[in-house]
């Protein structure tokens, strides 16, 4: 099977023309996916050059299939002008070709936070990894879009950041006037620490650090008119999430378990946290409560009763009880994520009907 390392080092030769470096060196190859044999990348174009993007998927699929892979499949993305201004101030480009040409745009006319905001903000915590918090956030900032609400996610994991990969975002935020802009999917604005770190890099930062660039997250961002904003928190009780609570006295809270009862056990401890704060439980999502077959029958893989016995504990309510399983998407597909599930799907239904129990609860 083909690794990482071997992919960037075979894809060198080929070199990006306006630039004349090589694609791996100004680091244009992104989103690599491996599914089996089968290889899926973005490359990001400096222009809509149809000569050059035939060349380099050729080269791409014919180096790659050398090296082994079954499939290859090659998406291209125009370079954003945040991306020119990298190259740029790193490698030295024309000035000329690093000035934004983006329109202005407006800037943050009033903060996210203090008393004015009108944001609803909803935390999604857990008290251990591995539950599915981060599914749990995307699913639900996506139906809450669906159900037309203005929505945006802060990927507060800054340790375990995942949303921009989850969602399948290629993209980078640009930068106008010195604000950030956050980058757009399925109608859903994020921010992540995963947009400023290169290549999957370990963040190794002490807790004052953390609270910072969380600052940034919510002072930083043209947020625009948002109505609701999810905060994917990092497991746990640790810096980041005493750090919300104290950032957001009126921020809600959403947390995520699975039904065995030790996960529920440990997920007691993020509702306590909660209650201790005085920041009120939206309810519990027993995430992988069930595999379903093909026949309909239910395997409970993870026993039952977790979701149930915490959200007793907790004086909240089951939200919803989302099966084990993974999104039927194709990495061919336009706006394909690696796990948000389409509207039609079952389980996306559970979100839609999660999302609309929120709503109602927060706009009654």
């Amino acid at each position: 099977m083909i690794t990482k390392d071997q992919l960037f080092e075979a894809l060198k030769p080929l070199i990006e023309p306006q630039y004349n470096k090589s694609v791996v060196e100004l680091n244009l190859i992104r989103d690599v996916l491996f599914n089996g044999e089968n290889v899926s990348l973005s490359l990001i174009i400096t222009s809509e050059d149809e000569a050059f993007k035939e060349k380099a998927k050729s080269y791409i699929s014919q180096t790659l299939e050398k090296l082994g892979a079954a499939q290859v499949h090659v998406r291209f993305r125009l370079m954003t002008d945040y991306e020119r201004n990298q190259i740029g101030n790193n490698d030295g480009a024309p000035a000329e070709q690093s000035k934004s040409t983006q329109p202005v745009q407006p800037p943050i006319d009033q903060p996210i936070l203090g008393e004015t905001s009108t944001v609803e903000f909803i935390a999604i915590a857990s008290g251990k990894g591995g539950v599915g918090k981060s599914t749990v956030t995307v699913n639900l900032a996506v139906a809450l879009a669906r159900q037309g609400k203005k929505v945006g996610i802060i990927d507060a994991d800054i340790y375990g950041f995942s949303i921009p990969d989850m969602m399948g975002i290629e993209e980078q935020p640009k930068l106008v006037d010195n604000v950030i802009m956050p980058v757009e999917k399925f109608g859903v604005k994020v921010i992540s620490m995963g947009f400023f770190v290169q290549d999957n890099a370990p963040v190794v930062w002490r807790g004052p650090m953390l609270g910072k660039m969380l600052r940034n997250f919510f002072n930083e961002v043209n947020w625009g008119d948002v109505e609701y904003i999810l905060l994917d928190l990092p497991p746990g009780t640790g810096d980041v999430a005493l750090d919300v609570h104290q950032l957001i006295p009126q921020s809600k809270e959403v947390i995520v378990t699975t039904p065995h009862a030790t996960a529920a056990f440990v997920a007691a401890r993020a509702g306590a946290m909660a209650i201790q704060t005085n920041h009120e439980i939206l309810g519990i999502v027993e995430n992988m409560s069930y595999y379903e077959s093909k026949d309909g029958s239910k395997d409970y893989v993870f026993g039952k009763g977790g979701g149930a016995k915490l959200a007793e504990d907790l004086h909240s309510e089951l939200l919803a009880q989302i099966p084990l399983g993974a999104p039927d998407n194709h990495i061919s597909e336009i706006d394909y994520s690696p796990s948000v599930y389409k509207q039609d799907s079952n389980t996306g239904q559970l979100y839609l009907e999660m999302a609309a129990a929120i709503i109602n609860k927060l706009e009654k």
